[in-house]
């Protein structure tokens, strides 16, 4: 059975396994998300800066509180 990805409410960082974020430590999740931006480099992102992203890796676009 395949494990169902989830956002991160705090951070919006997609986790596939684990019950803790590995970007910000928060444990509350939710699987109701949409689209996503893959972060390369959040230095020169000007995504990343408007989102506030400061690491590497796949983020929810959108969730739901």
């Amino acid at each position: 059975m395949m494990q169902r990805e989830k956002a991160c409410r705090n951070c919006r960082k997609i986790v596939e396994k684990g019950k803790e974020c590995p970007v910000c430590g928060s444990t509350s999740f939710t699987t109701f998300w949409r689209g996503y931006v893959l972060i390369l480099d959040p230095e020169k992102s000007e995504i990343a800066k408007k989102m506030g992203i400061n690491n590497i890796g796949k983020y929810a676009l959108r969730i739901s509180r």
